[in-house]
């Protein structure tokens, strides 16, 4: 079975992805994994990503493609796989259709991992670290019992600027923007599977379970 899992920051897609894979026992691709070993093997896309991501810039469509076709050509996901950051946009899920098609490799489910926007907000603001021991806290799984101070040390918690409400906001209107018209796209083609994700980690593990058994029967 081949899946590619959309959804917006903060939906869970890398960690049911992750799930999801070892229990299916199929390969997750991570593009953001992906691209981290690519450029600590100094392979030849790994050394032209480099670059780019050096410069803090995005890595060209192409080069992802490339990262995924040499994992197609390696033989490594014939027994399936789940494609987690990619595409994100039309044109992307356009090209990665005809390199699938290339390689005559069909799609079986389009897995969106929905979550109303405030929920996103709560779940990446309420992200926090302890600057001295880095244990990490989250809403709403991992919270301190102390609210603001560590549970090892008690240091005050910091959030990442990235996790900000106003930042948090801004990267969902990026997504709404570039990522929101791929949901059309495969929806067209009778390919996506819509799953709510505003639920705890396990209710949205059953009932990806659910739609990916559903699909393999047919």
């Amino acid at each position: 079975m081949n899946l590619v899992f959309l959804g917006p920051p903060g939906s869970g897609k890398g960690t049911q992805a992750a799930r999801l894979s070892m229990k299916l026992g199929l390969v997750h691709l991570s593009t953001g994994d992906m691209l981290r070993a690519a450029v600590k093997k100094g392979t030849p896309l790994g050394q032209q990503a480099e670059g780019y991501m050096k410069r803090g810039e995005l890595v060209p469509d192409a080069l992802i493609l490339g990262l995924i076709e040499a994992k197609v050509a390696s033989g490594d996901l014939k027994s399936g796989f789940i494609l987690d950051g990619f595409p994100r946009t039309v044109p992307q899920a356009e090209a990665l259709d005809r390199m699938f098609a290339e390689n005559g490799i069909g799609l079986h489910q389009v897995v969106l991992l929905a979550v109303p926007d405030d929920e996103v907000v709560r779940r990446l603001s309420g992200r926090w670290h302890c600057p001295t021991c880095q244990a990490g806290y989250n809403y709403p799984m991992a919270m301190p019992k102390v609210a603001g101070k560590c549970d090892k040390d008690g240091a005050a918690l910091q959030r990442r600027p990235d996790d900000e409400e106003s930042v948090v906001r801004n990267r969902l209107e990026v997504y709404k923007r570039q990522t929101q018209p791929i949901e059309s796209y495969y929806r067209q083609k009778s390919l996506l599977r819509e799953i709510k994700a505003d639920r705890s980690p396990d209710q949205v593990f059953e009932a990806l379970l659910e739609a990916t058994a559903a699909k393999a029967m047919r």
